[in-house]
């Protein structure tokens, strides 16, 4: 019978604060350069699809990445992998700024991607297997938490010091501080617990552990709103540099990355969102969340700055409990020989989404405008409550309220 620490025991809250530095450290370094896309445009004289690259480059390569290294995790260990990923993609931060030119900054954001792909691709199961089904969710909050405070602690320093630094001396600070967590992870991450029912996987295994991964309807489910959701997500996150900035707001980038505030309550909702779906089931819960972003990017159609600011926080909100809420199903849903490649197709889709439809969302901005954007928004947000509902109504009534908690 497998081992594993108990929910609130010392060795789990290790876990939750190394995880939770790791999540810091993957976020402010893969989104670093959205608060300044601006200036590179302005600098590189590039459209607004054409700055976009310097997010979308790295989650592509990311998404690429992330099924190989899962895969190679049950080769070697999750731990390995997860430390490498930090520390790798901190020292390659540094490095960023020193580019000279935009197509090699592009180029090392691409092996920066590959690097991070090591922790999303393998967090989930290194932490089922660390301390187990039961205390999976509340572990995954808290990364999903350190995920949002990285994410806008990085793009809060990014434009707070882009003024007086640059853009270049703002993604150092950035890189400086995600290295410091990367150290706080290798510190405080507990190897995994052996798992007596296997050794290490074959390449046979992994195989037929990645055809488990996509069998269930409600495993695709979840994939599906990795992909949708994202992709909304960055989309507006992507473009609201220009919005903010331009007609008729007009706000300097300092002012404008105050945006990023909603990140906080963000973390906050990630870590509710598991009491969320226990109340009310986890189809509902996840379907609640997104019908909510799709409120939130509609209120950001207004010309009033504080209504603006309010749909980015509903938004942001809403975004990151629906994240939670799908992560933590994958994970529970997840086939005993298939933890990694779960893990990892549901990253793969998630970053997919990332720079997929943060290129496509870019494009729309810079061709058609922000009221476009956002109806392409909802309509990606609408497909994707529509998978849950296709996806989980495919599950037996038995399984289905055989679950810790409820899908429906």
């Amino acid at each position: 019978m497998t081992t594993s620490a108990p929910a609130r025991s010392a060795p789990a809250r290790r876990v939750k604060v190394a995880v939770a530095a790791a999540g810091f450290t993957s976020f402010a370094l893969l989104y670093a350069p959205q608060p300044v896309l601006p200036q590179l445009a302005a600098q590189y004289h590039l459209d607004p699809a054409g700055a976009s690259l310097a997010v979308s480059v790295a989650t592509g390569a990311l998404a690429l990445s992330v099924l190989p290294i899962a895969a190679l995790s049950e080769v070697v260990g999750r731990r390995p992998v997860i430390l490498t990923s930090v520390l790798v993609s901190a020292v390659l931060g540094l490095l960023l700024p020193l580019m000279p030119s935009y197509p090699l900054m592009l180029a090392l954001r691409a092996v920066q991607g590959i690097a991070i792909a090591g922790f999303p691709g393998v967090a989930t199961a290194y932490l089922v297997e660390r301390l187990g089904r039961t205390g999976v969710a509340a572990a995954v909050g808290a990364m999903i938490a350190g995920n949002s405070i990285g994410g806008m602690t990085g793009r809060l320093a990014t434009g707070f010091t882009a003024g007086p630094l640059g853009w270049r001396g703002a993604l150092s600070v950035v890189a400086g501080l995600s290295l410091v967590c990367a150290v706080i992870t290798a510190v405080a991450l507990p190897p995994s617990v052996p798992q007596p029912d296997a050794g290490r996987q074959t390449l046979r295994d992994v195989g037929a552990g990645l055809l488990a991964a996509v069998r269930k309807p409600v495993l695709l489910a979840q994939y599906a709103v990795a992909l949708l959701a994202m992709g909304s997500f960055v989309a507006l996150y992507n473009a609201a540099g220009f919005r903010l900035t331009g007609a008729p707001l007009n706000l300097s980038p300092a002012i404008a990355s105050l945006v990023f505030l909603a990140y906080a309550l963000g973390s906050i909702s990630s870590a509710m969102a598991g009491r969320f779906a226990a109340r009310i089931g986890r189809r509902r819960a996840v379907s609640a969340t997104l019908l909510l972003m799709a409120v939130g990017a509609a209120l950001t159609i207004s010309g009033s700055l504080v209504v603006v600011v309010l749909g980015f926080v509903v938004l942001t909100c809403a975004f990151f409990a629906a994240h939670a809420i799908a992560n933590g199903w994958a994970a529970a849903e997840s086939p005993a020989n298939a933890r990694g490649q779960v893990g990892g197709t549901y990253t793969l889709m998630y970053y997919l989404g990332s720079s997929i439809g943060g290129s496509i969302g870019s494009a729309v901005y810079g061709h058609a405008g922000w009221s476009w954007l956002i109806g392409a928004v909802v309509a990606w947000l609408v497909l994707a409550v529509g998978a849950v509902w296709v996806g989980t109504t495919a599950r037996t009534p038995a399984r289905r309220h055989g679950l810790a908690v409820k899908s429906s």
